[in-house]
This record gives C-alpha cells, sequence and structure tokens, in this order.
C-alpha cells in the first residue's frame, strides 16, 4: 500500500470546487489562515492570492519543494505532523485565524478532537471532510448522526455543512462522498461545562449503546432513584433515546447527574 493510502489523502482537483471553497472562506488582508494538509497546492496558492498570510501544514517531505518553489513571499511552508504540532507555536496571541483543510480520512477525528482542544486560539474552520464525519459534527436532535461529537462542537461552534462534494472531484477517487463545513467560534459557547472532560465522558455514557434507551444507559453508572426524578421533572418518556434529546436537556439532565 502506497504512503498515499496509508494517509488516507485524497487531492482535490475540481476548479469549480476549489473556487467555490476559496469565495465562501474569502481570505481578506489582515488574515491569518492556516492549512492543514497543503498536498499539491490547489487551496493553498489560491489562499495565498488573497490571505495576508498562509502557513501550510504538510507531513509528506515530497511536496514541500512544489510548495515552494512558487515564491509566494506570505507563504509559510511547515513540515510537520499536525497532530503533534501545538498550535500556540504558531498562532499570534489576539490573531483572527482561519484553519482550512482537505482533511485526509485517517486523521480527521484525532484531527477534530485536536481542533476543539485548542479551540480558545481559533476563530473559524473550514474543513473538507469524508460526508459521515461532516454530518455527525453538523447533526440536530432525533437524528441517527446526532451524537457527543455533535453536542460538543456545536457548544462552542456554529457548525454548518456548506455544500457536500462528490467523490470524482478527488484523485485518487475515495469510495465516499465529502462535504465542505464551516465552524465558526461562538462569542459565548451556548452552555458553561465546568469540567470538558467529564461532560463528555457522560456524552459517551448516554451514547454508548444507542440501541438501548437513556433511561437503561444511566441506569448503569446513577441510582433509580435520581434517574426517576430527572424522567417526572422533565417529563421524559421511559423510552426516549439520547439522540432525541436536544442539548439543553442533555445538559440539564447531566447537571443534576454530576453537581455541575
Amino acid at each position: 500500500m502506497s504512503k498515499r493510502k496509508r494517509l488516507g489523502q485524497h487531492f482535490l482537483k475540481n476548479p469549480h470546487v476549489i473556487k467555490k471553497i476559496i469565495n465562501y472562506i474569502n481570505p481578506e488582508p489582515g488574515e491569518l489562515v492556516i492549512e492543514i494538509g497543503a498536498g499539491k497546492g490547489a487551496l493553498t496558492f489560491p489562499l495565498a492570492k488573497r490571505a495576508e498570510k498562509v502557513i501550510a501544514i504538510e507531513k509528506d517531505k515530497k511536496f514541500i519543494p512544489f510548495l515552494k518553489e512558487k515564491g509566494f513571499p506570505n507563504l509559510e511552508i511547515i513540515e510537520a505532523d499536525v497532530l503533534k504540532l501545538n498550535f500556540s507555536d504558531i498562532i499570534p496571541v489576539n490573531k483572527k485565524v482561519k484553519i482550512v483543510g482537505n482533511l485526509p480520512y485517517s486523521i480527521s477525528s484525532p484531527l477534530l478532537f485536536k481542533i476543539y482542544d485548542q479551540k480558545e486560539l481559533i476563530s473559524e474552520c473550514y474543513f473538507l471532510l469524508q460526508k459521515e464525519v461532516a454530518e455527525r459534527i453538523c447533526a440536530s436532535p432525533h437524528t441517527k448522526a446526532f451524537a457527543p461529537l455533535s453536542i460538543i462542537f456545536q457548544i462552542f461552534f456554529s457548525a454548518k455543512i456548506v455544500f457536500y462534494v462528490s467523490r470524482t472531484s478527488f484523485t485518487p477517487q475515495p469510495k465516499v462522498d465529502s462535504a465542505f463545513i464551516s465552524l465558526i467560534k461562538r462569542e459565548e459557547p451556548l452552555f458553561k461545562i465546568n469540567s470538558e472532560e467529564k461532560f463528555f465522558n457522560f456524552l459517551k455514557e448516554i451514547f454508548g449503546q444507542r440501541r438501548k434507551t437513556l433511561l437503561n444507559n444511566l441506569k448503569r453508572k446513577y441510582p433509580q432513584s435520581e434517574i426517576n426524578k430527572i424522567f417526572d421533572s422533565l417529563e421524559l418518556d421511559s423510552l426516549i433515546r439520547a439522540e432525541d434529546l436536544n442539548i439543553s436537556q442533555i445538559i440539564e439532565i447531566y447537571n443534576i447527574l454530576e453537581g455541575d
């Protein structure tokens, strides 16, 4: 298996899609854009034509000479594994930053959690993602895609699927379609969470066995008497599942059970 296939890299080749993405990101003078996975420069070079500065992170050393030879004075190339990179080392304090990337499928999940962990440094994100991952981030309650990832991102970001991208727009062609999403940092989170790690563990608990009801998932950890009080006070059906709750209800249940 080639290194490119191992990394799950699928390079964007459709000029119409590239133009739509660049226009939507709308890089402006004065803005810093960080691109994850520059590859062959399909997004890198158009971004560099419009932004004040582009920092392109690329792990595969074979692309570095090609990215550099274009000679953009405002383009900085960092040869690094983005999962091992600390954004605070490259993002200036109080600088508006847009993070952009056609994310390799193999690193999309750990990278999204890295973005979440370092969200205080980030203003906006624009990513091409595997369709199913994009739909999970942007999912609404009462859908099968609604999951812990949806909740933790939507508390801190306004998340939206901007448009879908056919697999035919990439080379080599992947087996699935993609989606272009925007994540705009909220000025204030929707809800205050004292311990994000504790909250995420709670989400994993209630979504852990999706075929089971919320009641059954909660019973694995919490006293039946406490659960009964919650179901009565919130007027919840005993057969309701976690994905049928809205974020406000989930926060309320969490606060009661964990005392935050």
